[in-house]
């Protein structure tokens, strides 16, 4: 069904959604971005599924967006970077919305939208080797889609650390900053997800939903008009200079004008 993915449910009603762009550090390609946005809806409406975890396959969580992909929106008109930038924004929200517990299990690194993906979990759980980041910047863009859910992840105070500058940061800090809710080896992952799935299990499906849903209801507001907001500054934002440099210097295997340092 999927060419992107994996979608495996349990005799429990535990689904686990696998990110599976192995080769490409599952970076998300337009088809990922159709594929996530079908499995979130899928999920949210089949009453046997209890709970949902999200992970990748291979060494990376999720590297961000896919380069090949942004660099098409480069070579597009405004109109079709417009409908591309809303499929990311709306896969984010199918996620964010999905009346499930979502559960992150981040076995590797996640850069850019793959730390949006970590941030739209309920909770995230990440292996003590990996490294996160914002890394946008370093090509001349933006985290626009993201920007709600991290931020709301984070709070403002704590996402202007590493909003803007692209560093790259590690597991416990991840952890300090609320990206993840808990740092484990690496073969105590698997242990540490399954005991956040159990209590769910014991719990009615209904009122977790409700319950989750109030949770969206008092907390910082996601709307269409954020979203809107977000997908216009994305949009903007690639149509500057840097961006086409800094997404050209990647291909090129070459500096962009502004980077003064490795």
């Amino acid at each position: 069904m999927y060419e992107t993915l994996k979608l495996e449910v349990d005799a429990r009603g535990v689904a686990t959604l696998t990110l599976n762009r192995v080769e490409k550090h599952n970076a998300m390609s337009a088809q990922m971005l159709a594929e996530l946005t079908a499995a979130a809806n899928r999920l949210a409406t089949d009453d046997a599924v209890r709970v949902v975890i999200l992970t990748g396959a291979g060494k990376t969580f999720c590297a961000g967006g896919d380069l090949a992909w942004m660099q098409d929106q480069m070579a597009a008109d405004a109109a079709t970077r417009f409908v591309e930038a809303r499929k990311l924004a709306e896969m984010l929200q199918a996620l964010n919305t999905l009346p499930k517990p979502l559960i992150g299990a981040l076995q590797g690194n996640a850069f850019g939208g793959g730390v949006g993906m970590a941030s739209v979990c309920d909770i995230a759980i990440g292996v003590e080797s990996l490294k996160m980041g914002l890394t946008e910047t370093r090509l001349g863009i933006i985290p626009a889609t993201i920007g709600p859910y991290v931020i709301s992840r984070m709070g403002e105070a704590r996402a202007r650390r590493v909003f803007m500058s692209g560093r790259i940061f590690g597991a416990q800090e991840a952890c300090d900053l609320g990206l993840l809710a808990r740092v484990v080896p690496a073969d105590r992952l698997a242990d540490a997800v399954e005991a956040e799935v159990v209590p769910y299990l014991s719990c009615a499906p209904g009122a977790v939903a409700a319950a989750k849903q109030l949770t969206r209801d008092l907390g910082t507001p996601i709307n269409d008009a954020v979203i809107d907001h977000t997908i216009r500054a994305l949009v903007d934002r690639w149509e500057t200079q840097e961006a086409n440099d800094g997404i050209q210097a990647f291909f090129d295997k070459r500096k962009p004008a502004w980077m003064t340092q490795d």
